[in-house]
């Protein structure tokens, strides 16, 4: 009985079921010899939060805001993103409060409070044009980019890029409950009082700028069926685009077959 309710209180809390920051650190752009620049600024609040700047290489075409996923923090991500800047693009990744060395308390309310700021930061970084600005959200951070998005006033993104990611917080804990027998006694739990207030149903159709978004059937992490749902509510012009398995691995396993499609996604967009 002990066992079935840490189970329970694990599965369920807004911050274990979504959120699992750590302050390690994995990968050291400077050991790579990566040009970066370490960021600080501050939330809505103004907890001081952290991220990462990669330059673009050659004649820059707009800046990229990558929202990573509900794990680890930017040091594990930012091998994602870094690729656009051999295209031009600049890149800036940044870790949600409580992540790395973002100070403060996880939580899916604060996370988009974080993401607004690091939107709004992200207009005053070099060469950085507002027009010009990409959303880039993997797993959980394609469901806080909506949100972000949408509650930034007058901001309009130049493009969205949405991988592995959900419709519905309540939808998606359901899924975790019915593929998982020990916690069929409680599979009612996710409907009845995990929260949609920031979830991508309420925010994606009003978010009027070119989408892509990626998802495999084979992702067992994030169920494809959240992921088409998120594409299926969004408004035109959108593309959906199959990985052949695992979750967000489009820019990683499957680099050298989807980085090509996103950027031509994106020339195409940007330059229209």
């Amino acid at each position: 009985m002990k066992k079935f309710f840490l189970i329970f209180s694990f599965i369920f809390s807004s911050c274990s079921l979504f959120m699992h920051p750590d302050k390690k650190l994995y990968l050291d752009p400077a050991d790579y010899s990566v040009k970066h620049e370490t960021i600080k600024f501050k939330s809505q609040d103004g907890s001081i939060l952290t991220g990462l700047f990669f330059p673009a290489k050659g004649s820059l075409k707009g800046t990229i805001v990558h929202f990573h996923g509900n794990s680890q923090n930017i040091s594990a991500h930012w091998p994602y993103s870094v690729q656009f800047s051999n295209y031009g693009y600049n890149v800036f990744i940044f870790d949600y409060r409580g992540f790395g060395a973002s100070k403060g308390k996880a939580s899916i309310k604060n996370s988009v409070q974080d993401g607004i700021a690091a939107i709004k930061h992200s207009f005053l970084l070099p060469g950085a044009d507002k027009n010009k600005i990409i959303i880039f959200g993997q797993s959980l951070g394609g469901a806080i980019a909506a949100a972000s998005v949408f509650l930034c006033e007058g901001f309009k993104p130049a493009a969205m890029i949405v991988e592995g990611s959900f419709y519905s917080y309540k939808d998606v804990a359901y899924e975790v409950a019915k593929n998982n027998f020990y916690l069929w006694p409680i599979i009612w739990y996710p409907k009845i009082f995990i929260s949609d207030k920031y979830s991508p149903e309420k925010y994606i159709d009003k978010i009027d700028c070119p989408k892509l978004f990626i998802h495999s059937r084979k992702d067992h992490t994030v169920p494809f069926s959240q992921g088409k749902k998120y594409y299926e509510k969004a408004s035109q012009p959108k593309e959906f685009v199959e990985t052949p398995d695992g979750h967000i691995e489009a820019l990683g396993k499957y680099k050298e077959l989807f980085l090509p499609k996103i950027i031509s996604f994106l020339e195409k967009h940007l330059s229209s």
